[in-house]
Parts: C-alpha cells; sequence; structure tokens
C-alpha cells in the first residue's frame, strides 16, 4: 500500500529532527567527550550480553558454570572486546598518527589532541566505568584493592586527559598495556574450563609473558624516556596534568612489576610440572 504524501512529510520532519539532535548536540565539540562516555558504558552492556549469549549455545563448559563464574566469564568478555579497540587505537595514535609526531607537527606535544583522540579517550573511560563499577558490586570477586587502585588512577588519568587535552600522547601509551588483557582473559578461561595442563594453557603463559615485557615494562620505560626527553613541553601543562603524569606511569610501573614477578614464577611452575 502506497505510503500518504503526509505520511512521508512526517517521516521525513522526524528525519531531519533526529540528525539534527546528533549533529549539533551529541557530536557537537561540547559533548563529544559525555557522548563518548555514554557511548563507551553502552557498548560494554552490549559486549557483556553477547557474550553471556554466544557463550551459552557455544561453549558446553558455560551451562555448568556457577552464578558468579558466570558473571566474571561475561565480564572478561567485556574487558577482552575493550582491550582489542583501545589497543588498536592507541597503537595508531602513539606509532601511525602523525598527530604526537615531532616531525610532522609544531607545538607542544603534550597539549595536542584531536576530536578522534577525544572519542577513543571517552569510550575507554566508558569501559572503566563500567568495569569499576562491576569490581565494587562483587568485591572482592571480579578483583581486590590492587584492581581498584589501577583502575581508578586510570579512570581519573584517562577522563582528565580527554577533557583537558592535555597528555593524551602519554595515556595512549599507557593504554597499549591493554594488549595484555586478552592473554589473561584467556588464562582465566582455559584454566575455568579444566584446560590448564593443555598446550593452548601454556602457549598462553608464554603469550602473557612477551605481552607483558614489552608492553608494560619495556614501553613504560621508553615513555619515561619521552618525557625526560620532552620535560620542557611537559612542564607546560596544568600543575595536575604534571602530577598525574609524574605519578599514575611511576604507579602502574610499579604494579606492572610485581604482576610481571608473579607471571615469571607462574611460568616457571606450569614448565616445571611438564618436565
Amino acid at each position: 500500500m502506497a505510503m500518504s504524501t503526509e505520511t512521508a512529510m512526517a517521516i521525513k520532519s522526524y528525519q531531519n529532527q533526529a540528525e539534527a539532535l546528533v549533529k549539533n548536540y551529541l557530536l557537537a565539540d561540547p559533548f563529544i567527550p559525555y557522548t563518548s562516555v555514554l557511548g563507551g558504558i553502552f557498548a560494554c552492556k552490549v559486549a557483556y550480553d553477547l557474550t553471556q549469549l554466544i557463550s551459552t549455545f557455544y561453549i558446553k563448559t558455560y551451562n555448568g558454570l556457577t552464578k558468579i563464574q558466570r558473571i566474571e566469564w561475561n565480564n572478561r568478555g567485556m574487558s577482552t572486546i575493550h582491550a582489542v579497540f583501545i589497543t588498536a587505537m592507541s597503537l595508531y595514535f602513539v606509532f601511525w598518527s602523525d598527530l604526537f609526531s615531532d616531525h610532522q607537527h609544531t607545538g607542544i606535544v603534550t597539549l595536542r589532541s584531536s576530536q578522534f583522540s577525544i572519542v577513543g579517550l571517552g569510550v575507554s573511560v566508558g569501559y572503566f566505568f563500567a568495569d569499576l563499577g562491576m569490581i565494587f558490586l562483587y568485591y572482592p570477586t571480579l578483583g581486590g584493592k590492587e584492581y581498584v587502585i589501577h583502575h581508578s588512577l586510570s579512570t581519573i588519568a584517562v577522563a582528565y586527559s580527554m577533557l583537558s587535552g592535555e597528555m593524551q600522547l602519554y595515556t595512549y601509551m599507557c593504554l597499549i598495556s591493554e594488549v595484555t588483557t586478552p592473554e589473561i582473559n584467556m588464562r582465566w578461561y582455559l584454566d575455568t574450563a579444566g584446560h590448564k595442563r593443555s598446550a593452548a594453557y601454556l602457549i598462553n603463559g608464554l603469550a602473557i609473558f612477551l605481552a607483558w615485557l614489552m608492553a608494560r615494562i619495556l614501553l613504560f620505560l621508553y615513555m619515561f624516556h619521552h618525557i625526560y626527553l620532552h620535560y620542557d613541553q611537559v612542564i607546560q601543562m596544568s600543575l595536575f596534568g604534571c602530577f598525574l603524569v609524574f605519578l599514575v606511569p611511576a604507579v602502574l610501573f610499579i604494579m606492572n612489576l610485581m604482576w610481571f614477578g608473579k607471571i615469571i614464577k607462574g611460568l616457571k611452575k606450569t614448565l616445571a610440572k611438564r618436565q
């Protein structure tokens, strides 16, 4: 049945109003950070539900888990998807984009930002909010004090960088460390599914060791060196921005070293059992 002229005009009017709402508010420059955060929270909900749906039908182990184990299973699926997204974004901005390049841009590197870089950070802030909420809700099942400290520092630093436009290069350098999250989650999945003695578990353990060494140890050392070389530009930031640049990476690096020691011990123990 043909659509009447009045109906077609009404639909077109609503479409134009929706487009104007998106353009003038949701995607307007002042609202991009907040829209990105809300988008990140929504994406986390979708990722959580998709993990639950797919696991229910395709992972036999899932239905035999306890309620809290299924919650953690879904939460790790959510964190894995965020890790893939933010790692790709971070690698692009740090190593491939001209935004923070010393050769392509003039001006202070610690004050550079773009709409695209703000969106990436906003999505990550949304994830940290969602994950922190779940950690507090099910504390300490999904993570103890160290996770609360890690996520709280990350949320404050990433949110400040997003809103102020400061230190975004160093924020993205830190976020590259999320590349270790999928391997950590896979270790938990394999253990929970009863595959702790499998070859996949050993290979994944080696992957954790290498990824952690590269992204959470060596890359942080490179970042500290970069901060030293660009100290004159770092101090051009606000006092709080300088405080975050010097404090947050240092605290995270110490935590990374502590966790790296545990990873080495665990890997040695796994290898000893297989001999």
